[in-house]
């Protein structure tokens, strides 16, 4: 993956972001500190990375637009940096999946980036437990309708061997 240009990122950011090593910081008023990072999927047939969003402080947030925000900052500039797809499987933590990716969805489809992204969700039956994953894909990006019938293709999957 391409680095992200902090400078790029704190030009529109609300919350200073910073890195460290393969993370991208940041600190809300609140005193709760965020990490974003970004993992390589190898099995995708497309160069794909996961979107990790982790609140570090373990504490509870309270509703806080900064945060999505500096969040949609760092992604704008992930897909500046690298025309690729982004994967987000939320978190199953406290059962709080569903809610996770409504806010998610909300956050990215709040900022009209529905003009330059396609974006696709889905749920997929876990072991216990119904998960959430999103996929977004720059509008412009040359195989778009492929991705989308290969990511739809691997939720079908997943959710028939279960």
């Amino acid at each position: 993956m391409n680095p992200l240009d902090i400078d790029a990122i704190n030009t529109y950011s609300p919350y200073p972001v910073w890195n460290k090593e393969d993370e991208y910081l940041f600190k809300t008023d609140n005193g709760i500190e965020y990490s974003v990072s970004f993992d390589e999927e190898e099995n995708f047939e497309y160069k794909s990375y996961w979107f990790n969003l982790t609140n570090i402080s373990h504490e509870k947030s309270p509703g806080d637009v900064k945060i999505a925000k500096t969040v949609i900052c760092i992604i704008e500039e992930f897909f500046n940096q690298n025309p690729d797809i982004l994967l987000y499987l939320c978190s199953t933590d406290g059962g709080q999946q569903a809610q996770r990716s409504r806010l998610f969805l909300r956050w990215f489809k709040g900022y009209e980036q529905q003009k330059k992204y396609t974006i696709k969700s889905a749920e997929v039956k876990g072991d216990d437990i119904m998960e959430y994953i999103s996929m977004i894909v720059m509008n412009n990006h040359p195989n778009l309708s492929e991705i989308s019938e290969a990511f739809d293709n691997i939720v079908r999957m997943f959710n028939e061997n279960k």
